[in-house]
C-alpha cells in the first residue's frame, strides 16, 4: 500500500509540474512553428515626414502581446503595445492583424532617431510579460530637407537669368550687326543718289581741261636770191593752260 501511495503522489507532481510550465510558456517558448521578421536595417526619414516601421509574424506563438520598443535595456522606450491603445502620432497599418504589425509615426521629430525592436512577448505567472522573440532591430536617422527646395529654388533662379543674359547679349549683338549692315548699305545709296544727281559740268570740272590754240607769224622775209618766188613758212606757238 505504501508504494501505491508513493506513486500517486509522483504522478501527481509531475500534472502539477507540467501544468506549472504550460502557464508559465516554457512548452511555447520552444514552439519552432512561431518567426518574427523585422526586414528593416536602416531607415532615413526626413523630420516632419512619416516613418514606417515593418514586422510580420507566423505561427502560433505563446499568450502575450507584441510591442515596438526603442532601444533595449532599462531605457527603452514603448512605442506601441498591442494591448494599449497607441500614441497620437502611431498608427497601426493593419490594426486588426495577427501577423502583421507594422506601424507608422506621423511628424517625426529629431529625437526620433533611435534603434527601434519589434518584439513578441510571452505572459509569465507571476513576473509579467516576458520577452519570447524579437527582431534584429530597424536604425533610424532624420534628415533636415528644408534648405533643399531653397537652395534648388537658388539654383534654377541662376539658371534662368544666365540663359536670359545670354539670349539679351545675342540679341544685341544681331542687332548691333544688323544695324552695321544697313548703315553701310544706306550711305552706298545715298552716296549714289548724290553722285547721280551731280550735273555733268560739275563731274567734268573735276577733270582738267585744256585749251589749245595757235599764233600764227610770219617770218621776215629772206633776201631773194633767185627769181623764183619763196613761200614763207609759218611757225606755230601752243600754250596750255588748265582749267581751274
Amino acid at each position: 500500500m505504501a508504494w501505491r501511495a508513493a506513486a500517486a503522489a509522483q504522478l501527481l507532481l509531475g500534472q502539477l509540474s507540467f501544468v506549472s510550465l504550460r502557464l508559465s510558456g516554457v512548452g511555447a517558448q520552444t514552439n519552432p512553428a512561431f518567426q518574427l521578421w523585422q526586414p528593416q536595417d536602416k531607415v532615413s526619414v526626413v523630420v516632419g515626414g512619416t516613418l514606417t516601421l515593418t514586422c510580420t509574424t507566423s505561427g502560433a506563438g505563446p499568450a502575450g502581446p507584441t510591442k515596438w520598443l526603442k532601444g533595449l535595456g532599462s531605457e527603452n522606450e514603448t512605442i506601441y503595445d498591442q494591448n494599449s491603445p497607441p500614441p497620437p502620432r502611431v498608427t497601426r497599418i493593419e490594426p486588426w492583424s495577427n501577423t502583421d504589425f507594422s506601424i507608422h509615426i506621423g511628424n517625426v521629430h529629431p529625437e526620433d532617431a533611435g534603434t527601434y525592436y519589434c518584439i513578441k512577448f510571452r505572459k509569465v505567472l507571476g513576473r509579467g510579460d516576458e520577452v519570447f522573440q524579437q527582431g534584429k532591430g530597424t536604425e533610424v536617422s532624420l534628415h533636415d530637407v528644408a534648405l533643399v527646395p531653397s537652395t534648388v529654388a537658388v539654383i534654377v533662379v541662376l539658371c534662368l537669368l544666365l540663359l536670359l543674359s545670354l539670349f539679351i547679349a545675342f540679341y544685341m549683338y544681331r542687332r548691333k550687326h544688323q544695324g552695321q549692315a544697313e548703315n553701310q548699305s544706306l550711305d552706298g545709296k545715298v552716296l549714289d543718289a548724290e553722285t547721280s544727281q551731280l550735273p555733268s559740268q560739275q563731274q567734268s570740272s573735276k577733270e582738267p581741261q585744256e585749251i589749245h590754240y595757235a599764233e600764227l607769224q610770219p617770218l621776215p622775209k629772206a633776201p631773194r636770191r633767185s627769181k623764183r618766188p619763196v613761200r614763207a613758212s609759218p611757225e606755230y606757238a601752243s600754250v596750255r593752260v588748265a582749267a581751274k
